[in-house]
């Protein structure tokens, strides 16, 4: 049984449909980027599957349980982090964290022993008695992760977990994501490094649709740029575009902005390996090579081509 299903999710406000028959399923160990541009549907999608949004049509499960005609089974397996992490302001880390374990019914002594494994996972102690209106925007997200995960749920919704961190802050929450592969969790995201960072898949979404759904590996498959060769020379006296084009596997040769000597990018016909033609072809001309590379496919070229294919 998947930990999380959607089924033909739809929901429209008006004469607006912000989400248009989404259907997806999140087993166990997944971690799954729902990825699209602003405007997506994905924040709305994401309360419906929590069941803080009814939908129009459709249903959304959580291991199992209906998120609307079950919500309170389907929330005891939830942990959500929505948008903003919205918290009570005037209240310490320590008090609202343990507001948060009564309400899902953890003793004194549970909710003690959690939120102390807690503090150290994610890194609270130092604020651990400071209000949460005093706390910077990193703290006040981890803070909104630590209330998703009191409860130890099997499923996790988190809804731009990085929005507004720095580079350091953004790599403490993904490194904790990567901590937990027992959980499905589900990540909304716009960006794209986060779904190369964490994801086991990506489902990218665009006018309240799922347009594809797969891994990131899969995907960066259908850029350009996979197995394409960036070739750095050392200095600018060479030009080897001609005999690289004359390679039957080399369908184009671009050239890369770079302050010292040369440097181009390779693409292949059809995203064939051509490494092993550029090398021989190196080896052979004695060029002055200062770095060669091939390249795993760019995720936002395939992003852009999903969700503007005019672009």
């Amino acid at each position: 049984m998947a930990l999380v299903e959607a089924r033909d999710l739809v929901k429209r406000f008006g004469s607006l449909t912000a989400v248009d028959g989404i259907s997806f399923a999140v087993d166990r160990a997944e971690v799954v980027g729902f990825l699209g541009p602003n405007g997506a549907g994905k924040s709305t999608a994401m309360k419906i599957i929590s069941g803080f949004l009814e939908p129009t049509s459709g249903q959304a499960y959580i291991e199992g349980y209906n998120s609307h005609s079950q919500p309170i089974e389907a929330r005891r397996r939830l942990g959500y982090l929505p948008e903003g992490a919205p918290a009570y302001s005037d209240m310490s880390v320590a008090d609202f964290l343990g507001f948060i374990a009564g309400m899902h019914g953890l003793s004194k002594r549970q909710a003690n022993d959690r939120l102390a494994e807690l503090v150290e996972r994610i890194g609270l102690t130092e604020v651990w008695n400071q209000r949460i209106d005093a706390l910077s925007k990193g703290f006040k997200r981890r803070v909104g992760i630590a209330q998703a995960l009191v409860h130890d749920p099997d499923v996790l919704i988190l809804d731009e977990p990085t929005d507004g961190l720095d580079p350091n802050q953004k790599h403490e929450v993904r490194r904790l994501i990567s901590t937990m592969p027992e959980k499905a969790i589900v990540i909304s995201t716009h960006i794209l490094e986060e779904v190369d960072a964490v994801c086991t898949r990506a489902i990218v979404i665009a006018g309240g649709r799922v347009l594809a759904d797969s891994t990131p590996g899969v995907l960066a498959a259908r850029s350009r740029h996979h197995n394409a060769v960036r070739l750095e020379l050392a200095v600018n006296g060479h030009d080897p575009v001609a005999a690289l084009l004359r390679l039957p596997g080399v369908e184009a040769v671009e050239p890369i902005e770079d302050i010292d000597g040369s440097a181009l990018m390779i693409f292949p016909r059809e995203g064939q390996s051509i490494i092993a033609e550029v090398t021989d072809l190196i080896r052979t001309a004695r060029w002055p090579v200062t770095a060669l590379r091939v390249e795993r496919g760019r995720l936002d070229d395939v992003f852009r081509a999903i969700t503007l294919p005019s672009a």
